[in-house]
This record gives structure tokens, sequence and C-alpha cells, in this order.
């Protein structure tokens, strides 16, 4: 049995051991006790397509943190993980792998072989990532572990769109929405994201219908000119008074449209005049729904041209639009093009350019849900953190749209809609109608489409706790109390969550939502594969341990912002724990002699007998135990670890422990036993701190320290430090400015390179309180800065010649030369600085000798030569002055 810690810090010795131990203990299972307030964050699900990247180390890790904080303040403390199905991108896996294997498509082997082969790929490769999360240490509650596509999610997501539907919320109809032709499929308006792009504007002439000049409008996508069905211009614009009710033909197609007056053409924009393609455009569709325009639908789902665009049928819409560009400039109806970047709609998993399309497709009516989750704001029931990030959250449900929630893909939710193939009756239902309610036919087909994935995880805070059913879990953990999410999914998830909650619960679904920004690189980039800049977490871990990763990623954040991932950095959090690796195993080694703990006084017994240092320790750690438990309630993560980081580094390992050494290797049995009473239990404070952010080391370290009988099994059950009653005032200052001064000893002994080991006798000029603090904390100067004698004076015509000196307040400090100096050494360094200088002073004096260098050299130039001169003579003088002197000491 090993009775201290390994002699060298070596995470992977423990730490999969370790995570393996509280799993199988049971000590992340949360209960549902009467007697504790619930704590409930749910982990937003990663796909199953994915793969652990920095982002969800980060993301975790907060979660992680808050978890253990809450765990160990005495809450129940539920970690609700999961993963999402991720309709499009595992169904490009799925589909990948299928043509990959067999050289088949979806469509030559029908849906429900192809969704035999999604949930086989799925039991492979989706709980890759769950294994990965598990190297960080995160403490989920495994047993509650759900999947977005589950059979209770999908009940939930049946239940969800019927009660939606039978309200009047959910709807089918034929509008326009976003198309991505490589996937196939429609995406909602947050899905699609917008870059821009280089690229062209083309004016064309469109002739008046009575051989007139017509109107000029310009278009940056002329292949949709097949689908105008009008020309708009503003009603006050007297440029275009006169063709107002009157008709210009279309190009080369010879089509009449009509020149109509609405409030959407921008007066100042371009020529002032827009043309209308309703089908292909959202703001031309809502232009066409206001003047009852023609639909013409020119650009198929395959992104290809329809018989509307004539000879052009069947082209590609961007050869269609080289080929007609071209037309139309032999034509003569170009008048000019521009270069500009033109603002871009894309696909945001393929990154196709999105083709807005009429299409027949489920929609949610989003307008009354999103008024209840504006008020969850405004009252306080929803609060973000940082509460700037509300603005952005109201702003969007503000002027948000009807969502189309329909994808055309296999995999997914499907859509719980039925048609009677007799009587055309549409029946929306939680299970499958077993005969049309009208007309009692067993004809009956379900809904092709499946729903957008968004759709199932914005159930997610209730319906993994056994919603649509009143069950225990969700009357004993819902609503939830943090959402912990990156500032770029507040519209994609965080607001649906919030409304879908207070829909079907009547509570918002969590209190706070704590918004984090993006790991990006060294550089400020962000981590991408196009890049090549992406950091590998798992690497990260293999090379530093879990816990360096996370005290890097949390005491690097602050909410709301991004942050920079430098190597040098963790290698710091990695140096931070073997410093505490180090000065644990010092503590364990004075404790024990081989399996027998040494004595260590009681806590009454250590109380009456505390030494001065003891009394600073204990003060310190007792303030910040007040301070950092407050920066965890207010999500000050940062500041809370930068706060244990020099608690420990400086406070602990560099100064109590050092102080305490003398008492350690002394002969008083009474007092070592005192000092390691203090000594143990400062310690297992520290680690309580410091276990949120760093577990595993913290964890091996409590193992080996002296527990009662009655302590829990691991360090992640004990209780979080409560700070005590506590008045040690006296003890502090004394302390505190014996660490000044002591500090500012050694600041002139490495400024004169005095050895460590040289004994110095220090002259103090003080008086009245600081002199008594001084003399009271004496002992402790006189061992850590390695004095033989300190000197007190209260008149400056005492201090001795020739020394180096440090202020503090009311103090100054004299250190006589002769003390700090090897003087041969000193000897040497002036004979060298003599011949430096002396070379500086004849160089420079060339050069302003040189009659070529005056006249041609700049004025400034010359004046700061002249001062380098005036300088180095200066600095030679007393160069001079001082070798005979030392050179007396030899």
């Amino acid at each position: 049995m090993e009775y201290n810690l390994a002699k060298t810090y070596d995470p992977k010795a423990f730490e999969d051991r370790i995570y393996k131990a509280w799993e199988e203990s049971g000590a992340f299972v949360a209960h549902r006790d009467p007697d504790k307030k619930p704590f409930t964050i749910v982990m937003p699900p990663p796909n199953i397509t994915g793969q652990l990247h920095m982002g969800h180390a980060l993301d975790q890790s907060l979660q992680d943190v808050l978890i253990r904080f809450k765990r160990m303040q005495g809450y129940s403390a539920l970690w609700l993980p999961g993963s999402d199905h991720a309709s499009i991108a595992t169904e490009v896996k799925v589909v990948d792998k299928l043509m990959e294997e067999e050289g088949k498509t979806k469509e030559d082997i029908g849906r429900e072989a192809f969704l035999e082969r999604a949930w086989a790929w799925k039991k492979i490769y989706g709980g890759r990532i769950n294994e990965q999360v598990r190297k960080l240490g995160n403490s989920c509650d495994w047993s509650r572990e759900r999947f977005t596509m589950d059979e209770g999610c999908n009940r939930a997501v049946n239940e969800h769109f019927v009660r939606l539907y039978e309200k009047g919320l959910i709807y089918k109809g034929n509008r326009l929405i976003n198309w991505c032709p490589t996937c196939g499929s429609a995406l909602s308006d947050i899905e699609v994201e917008h870059v821009d792009k280089n690229g062209k504007y083309w004016y064309f002439r469109y002739p008046a219908e009575d051989g007139g000049e017509g109107i000029v409008v310009a278009t940056s996508r002329p292949e949709t000119m097949f689908g105008d069905t009008a020309v708009a211009v503003h009603p006050e614009d007297e440029r275009y008074q006169h063709l107002i009710g009157k008709n210009v033909m279309l190009p080369l197609v010879g089509r009449k449209i009509p020149v109509i007056a609405d409030l959407y053409p921008d007066p100042e924009k371009g020529t002032g005049a827009v043309k209308i393609t309703p089908a292909h455009d959202p703001n031309d569709f809502e232009v066409g729904l206001r003047h009852g325009l023609e639909q013409i639908v020119c650009i198929n789902e395959e992104a290809k041209m329809t018989a509307a665009a004539g000879a052009y049928e069947g082209l590609d819409r961007y050869a269609c639009r080289k080929a007609w560009v071209k037309a139309l400039t032999e034509g003569g109806y170009l008048v000019k093009e521009e270069d500009l970047v033109i603002p871009t709609g894309e696909c945001y998993r393929c990154h196709d350019v999105i083709e807005p399309l009429i299409s027949d497709q489920w929609f949610v009516s989003m307008k009354p849900l999103a008024e209840p989750a504006m008020e969850a704001a405004r009252s306080g029931a929803l609060k973000h953190v940082p509460d700037r990030f509300e603005k952005i959250y109201m702003h969007w449900l503000e002027e948000i749209k009807d969502w189309c929630i329909s994808r055309q893909l296999w995999w997914g939710h499907r859509i719980p809609a039925y048609y009677c193939d007799d009587c055309g009756e549409v029946m929306v239902s939680a299970t499958a109608p077993v005969a049309c309610a009208s007309c009692g036919s067993d004809k009956i087909r379900q809904d092709e489409d499946v729903l957008d994935t968004w759709f199932s995880s914005a159930l997610w805070p209730f319906s993994t706790l056994g919603w649509p059913e009143n069950t225990e879990d969700l009357r004993y953990f819902y609503p939830t109390n943090v959402l912990v999410t990156g500032y770029d999914i507040i519209f994609f998830w965080v607001a649906r969550m919030v409304f879908a909650g207070l829909e079907e619960t009547g509570k918002s679904p969590f209190e706070y939502v704590l918004v984090h920004g993006l790991v990006r690189d060294a550089q400020g980039r962000k981590m991408s594969k196009s890049l090549g800049n992406g950091v590998d977490p798992l690497d990260m871990i293999d090379r530093y341990g879990a816990d360096a990763l996370r005290f890097m990623l949390l005491s690097g954040i602050t909410p709301g912002n991004d942050m920079r991932f430098q190597t040098e950095r963790i290698e710091s959090a990695r140096n931070f724990a073997n410093k505490l690796w180090n000065a644990s195993r010092f503590v364990i080694m004075n404790l024990r002699e081989d399996e027998a703990f040494l004595p260590i006084a009681s806590e009454a017994e250590a109380m009456q007998a505390l030494c001065p240092e003891d009394r600073w320790i204990l003060s310190t750690v007792n303030d910040a135990v007040k301070d950092i438990g407050s920066n965890m309630e207010k999500f000050e993560f940062a500041l809370a670890a930068q706060k244990i980081n020099e608690l420990i580094w400086n406070e602990y390992c560099d100064w109590y422990i050092e102080l305490v050494k003398n008492r350690l290797y002394g002969d008083d049995a009474a007092d070592k036993a005192v000092a390691r009473y203090v000594l143990v239990r400062v310690l297992k404070d520290l680690l309580k701190l410091l276990h949120p952010f760093m577990p595993f080391i913290t964890e091996e370290i409590w193992s080996f320290l002296p527990r009662p009988g009655d302590a829990k099994d691991f360090l992640m059950l004990e209780n979080w430090p409560v700070a005590e009653e506590m008045d040690y005032r006296k003890d502090v200052a004394v302390l505190e400015l014996a660490k000044e001064v002591i500090r500012s000893i050694r600041n002139i002994r490495a400024q004169a390179d005095a050895q460590p080991s040289r004994k110095l006798s220090v002259v103090a000029l003080t008086s009245g309180e600081e002199k008594e603090r001084m003399q009271a904390g004496l002992s402790y100067t006189l061992a850590l800065a390695n004095l033989s004698d300190l000197t007190f004076i209260d008149d400056k015509s005492q201090i001795p010649e020739e020394t180096m000196s440090a202020a503090l307040p009311n103090i100054e400090l004299f250190v006589p030369l002769d003390d700090l100096l090897d003087y041969r050494a000193e000897y040497d360094r002036l004979i060298k600085e003599k011949d430096r200088l002396e070379g500086e002073v004849e160089r420079t004096e060339g050069k302003l000798s040189n009659d070529a260098f005056v006249t041609k050299a700049p004025e400034r130039v010359i004046d700061a030569e002249r001062e380098k001169l005036a300088n180095a003579k200066d600095m030679l003088n007393k160069v001079n002055a001082r070798i005979p002197v030392v050179k007396g000491k030899l």
C-alpha cells in the first residue's frame, strides 16, 4: 500500500482510475431528496456525429464547475447528459457510408432499410463523444442519459406538435423557404449563415410596352429574371410617376409585367427600381402578396432552371446566369455592371448557397409564442449572464418570423401528420391512426418529412425529465437552474427552449442563461479545419492532464467573451498542479510514519495553542472562502480560479509551509502536532475550493489525508467550506508586514546578485506601529530572509555608508554592500564596464567629430548622439570613482 503521493505528478496514473471509481460508486447520481434543494443543469446535447473539440471542453468545464460546487454546497445536483440526433449531419454521414460501401443511394434501399443503417451507425459511433467527455472529468448522472430520438423524447415531440397544431400554432402552407440544394432540404432562417462574397450587380433595361425607354433595374441574380412578375418603384419617386400602372417588357422573354408602386424600394439605392420575383426572394414574396402577383418558379430544388426559363431549362443556375447575361448583353439590354461585395446566404452545414423557393412546408406561428418568452426576460424570470445578451435575445424575438420546421430528410422525428388517400383528410395525431377519421378508409400514409432538429432540442429541459408525464423527476428537478451555452446558439436553441417551456409547463425552463464566447487560436482566429488551427482537447489531456486543461479554460474565460488558446497557459496550469502536488507530498510526508499517522492535535487543543503564522493562514483562507464563494455564485469563475491559485501557490506553498518547517523539524511534540493540524485543515479547505476546477488531482491528494470515521467516500461529496467568525487581524498585520519586508530584502539580494545562502545584516529605519509589527514578526524575517541580524534605528544619521535600500510605508530598509557584494566579482565587473564605456565614448566622439556626419545627419540624430556621449561619460566617471573603493576591499 502506498502511504504518500508518487514522487512525480503524472495525471495519467490516476485520472482514469478516479473517474471509474466515481462513476461505479454512483457518486454522480442525483437523488430526489425532500431535505435538499435541487440544482439542475441539462447538458447541451452534442451531436452524435461530433468529436470532442475545444468548444465542448469549455462549455462542459463551465457546467461541471457549477455542478460540483452546488453538490458540495449540499444541493441535490443533477447534471443530465445526452446527445442530439442531428438530422442533416447524421443523414449525410450515413448516405456517404452507404454509397462508399454499397454503391447505393438511400432511395435505392428505401426508407426503412436506410433508418436501420442510421440506427446501426448511431450505435457504433453515437456514444463516442460521451466517452470522450468522460476524459474531462464530467460529473454527469449517466444513469439518466438521454437521446433526442429515444422513445420518451419522441413521444414528447409528437405530443408537443399535436398540441401546437390543435391551438392553430402549427400550420402547413405554400410559403417562401430557404432551400439547400445540396442537402435537399428546407432550412429555417437561423440555419442560414450570411457571408459577404465578391460578386456583380448587372443593370438591365426593361423596355416600355409602348416602345419607350422603360426602366433600368439592378440584380445580382439575373437567372431569376425568368420569374419576374413586376417592377416596383417607390410611390413618391418622381422619376417613375409616369410609369406606375403601365407595363414594361421582360428582356428577350417578351412577357409584359406591370410597374407597381410599393414602399419596399429605396429611391436612394441603385436606380430606385426593383425587379419583383415572388417565388425566389423573401422581400419580393411579401410584395407579391400585397399586390396579388403571380409566383413563377424558375429554379427547382436541384438548383436547375425550370421550363419557365425556356431554352435554358435544365441548366445549373450559375451556368444559366453566364449564358443569360451573355444573351442580354448581345441583345443590347445591359446598361452597366458593378463589382460589389454581396451578402450571401449559405447552408450552415454544407455551405452551399441557399436558394429561396416556394414550397409546401410545415410552420410554427411564432408571434404568439414569442411574447411570453419576452415577458419572462422582462420580469426577471429569465436572466442572461452577462445581461447584454438579453438585448440580442429580445431583438430576435421582436423581429421573429414563422419557423419552417419540416425537413426533407429521413433521419429524425417524422412529422405526426397523416393523409387519407381516398378523401384527402389530414389527421395530426401523436399515435398513428388505423382509419380515416372522416371516411373510415384504411388507406392512410404518414407525412414523409421529418422535423427540424431544433424542434426536439427545444423540449430538452423537460422532455428529458419525463414530460409529458408528470414524473417525480419533473416535479423535483424542473425548472432547471442554469443553461450554459455559447453566444452562437442563443437563437438556435435558447429562445426556442424558453417559449417551448413556457408553452408546455408555464415556467421558464431555466433561471439563468450563462453565455460564454469561443475558444480562438493564439492569434484570435476562429478554430477551423480550413485554417488547420484547431487544438484537440484529447491531445491536451494526454500531454498535460484534464485538470490543467480545465483550469486553463476556466481561469481564462469571462462570461460572454472569447478567449485565446495559448500553450503557455496550459503549461502554467500544469505547473500549478505540480506545485500543489509537491507541497501536498511534503505535508503528507510530515504526517505519517509508514502506515501510521503521527500525532495531530485535536481542534480544541490546536485552537488554544496556535502560533501567529497559524492564525494568519487560517484567517487568510477564511477570507478567501467568502470571496471565492461569492465569485462562484456570480459565475465569476476566472476570478475564483485566480484567487485559488494565489492562495495555494503563494500563501500556502511559498509562505505558510516555509514558516512552519522549523516547527515540524523541532523537538516540541505538542507544537508539531498543532502545526500538523493547521497544515491538514488548511490543505483540506484548499482542496475543496479547488476541486470543482481540478477534480482529479484534488481527489487523489485527498485520499492520502487523514479523515474521521464518518467521512464521505470522496472529496467530491464533501461539504463546501463555510467561512467562520474569526478575528486575527493583529496576527495578519504582523505576518503581512513580515512578508513585505522579506520580499524587499530578497529583491535587494537579487539586484546585487547575492547568493541566497549569504547571510545579511539589515538596518530598519522605522517607528510606531510598523516598528512594533516588525519586531513581532522578527523571527520570520530573520529565518526567511536569511539574516544574521536586523537592527532598528530611528535617526537617518545612523544609516550605514554604502548600502542598498528599499522603502515601504513608514519603513526604510538598508543592507550594507559589504554584506551583499562579492568584491572580487564586483571588481571584475567594474573593469569590464569601464572598458565598455571607454569604447562607447571613443565611438561616439569619433562620430561627432566626423564633418560628413554632422553636416548630413538630421539635428535630432546629432542631439541623440550627444546625449549618448554625455551619459556614457557620466557613467564612466562613476565607475572610475568606484573601482579604487572596491579594490580597497579586496
